[in-house]
């Protein structure tokens, strides 16, 4: 694999560069400043200093003016830092240019988060994801990675010749690389696919937990489900999709799958290459929605996530808003969100408070998609009754003499196959 990036191994001194633009809202830039410097202390990279400057226009060669620039350079060679993440995007020319500059390692937020995707991705197909992002992103930025030959070697045209057939054959084994990483991510996907469709054609209910990173989904889903989901305190802790069931008190089975975090400004070919992981909010029955209210940015995070949602168009299935973390939550702030909210669910997965309440709320929410049925099924069909058992909920059951009467809760996909069984009364009605 062709490695475009000569990042030294162990990095020390990172040097945070914030954009407030005229068109974001005012204090924008300070907060993604903030969730910039999380992302890179993620990556166990130590933050020596955090500079926000407003940006009235970009400027081709470095992004920012060239006073502003020099103000960045003087600070790197202050803090002596080794490395400078941009928080906006950089174009492959004002990344070499900042490089030859500074003389130190210079990257954007985009990188970051592919940098934190490759280490925490662990199925075949999050890593094929995550290997096929990088390439593209990595493809326009072969030139970087041999903007060093020419220069050591001087500028006749034979050598140029020479390096020029270097990047002409390292872009191929990038693009042949990246339709060899599409290939076998689209036969893992129906894989994946076929999986979800054998879910769907069974009569359990199911849900994905979406929401914010790092807002309790994982937490949540072990709340719930008794599972041991990876549980961190980082952001994208979990990048592949982990599917649990779930029997809620009335005895219904419900499939819970817990999601990727969304981010603010993520970047397009990541929502692309993880559409089949986001994909489980597009098919399930029901979203949970987790927002985490001991953040201060709380708000934009809901509407961040309601955002993605609508751009995957699952903005129309059933939510249920659950703030987390309440016991984290200031009583006023608490207040506030309630009068906002007043359909949410607060609760704390890691105490277990309103737990309970969001219970209610996945029954309601399930039995919006099933159907309380009496059934008269024949001895011969006990594959049916054992399929009922397996995959439906079975409240009651008795076996006679014309056949095994049963009391269940069913979705719309198995029913085609018991409409003939359906009793016009229950048992009791009959036998009285």
């Amino acid at each position: 694999m062709i490695e475009v990036r000569d990042r030294p191994k162990q990095i020390e001194r990172a040097l945070l560069i914030g954009i407030q633009r005229p068109e974001m809202p005012r204090g924008e830039g300070e907060n993604l400043l903030a969730e910039l410097s999380e992302l890179v202390e993620t990556l166990e990279i130590p933050v020596v200093e955090t500079h926000l400057l407003n940006l009235s226009q970009p400027h081709a060669r470095f992004l920012v003016g060239s006073g502003q620039a020099k103000r960045i350079l003087d600070l790197a060679k202050e803090t002596e830092a080794d490395i400078i993440v941009f928080d906006d995007e950089l174009t492959p020319a004002q990344q070499r240019n900042w490089e030859r500059a500074s003389g130190v390692c210079v990257i954007d937020r985009q990188e970051v988060i592919l940098d934190i995707f490759a280490e925490r991705a662990q199925t075949r197909e999050a890593v094929l994801q995550v290997a096929l992002a990088r390439m593209i992103y990595s493809l326009p930025r072969l030139k970087r990675a041999w903007a060093q030959l020419s220069q050591q070697r001087g500028g006749g045209a034979i050598v140029r010749g020479k390096g020029e057939t270097k990047l002409e054959t390292d872009r191929r084994v990038v693009q042949d690389r990246i339709t060899r990483l599409k290939r076998e991510l689209a036969a893992v996907v129906k894989q994946r696919d076929t999986q979800r469709k054998r879910r769907l054609r069974h009569a359990i209910p199911t849900g994905a937990i979406v929401g914010y990173t790092n807002a309790g989904k994982s937490s949540l889903l072990n709340r719930l489900t008794g599972a041991s989901v990876l549980v961190e305190d980082k952001l994208f802790a979990t990048l592949d999709p982990t599917t649990r069931q779930v029997v809620l008190p009335g005895g219904q089975k419900v499939l819970l799958t817990d999601t990727v975090g969304f981010l603010r400004r993520l970047p397009h070919n990541l929502v692309d290459a993880f559409r089949a992981t986001l994909e489980e909010a597009i098919v399930s029955d029901f979203l949970i929605h987790v927002i985490d209210l001991s953040n201060p940015e709380a708000e934009d995070h809901y509407t961040t996530t309601l955002q993605v949602l609508e751009d995957l168009g699952a903005e129309k299935k059933k939510i249920i808003t659950v703030f987390n973390k309440v016991d984290q939550a200031r009583e006023r702030e608490l207040s506030t969100l309630r009068l906002l909210h007043p359909d949410a669910c607060f609760i704390s997965a890691h105490t277990g408070e309103g737990i309970d309440q969001l219970i209610e709320k996945i029954e309601e929410a399930v039995g919006e998609e099933t159907r309380s049925l009496h059934l008269l099924i024949p001895h011969s069909r006990y594959d049916l009754i054992a399929r009922l058992h397996r995959n439906g909920c079975v409240l009651e059951q008795e076996t006679h003499d014309d056949g095994v009467w049963l009391s269940v809760q069913v979705g719309p996909e198995i029913f085609p196959e018991i409409r003939d069984f359906v009793a016009k009364e229950p048992r009791e009605a009959v036998a009285s």
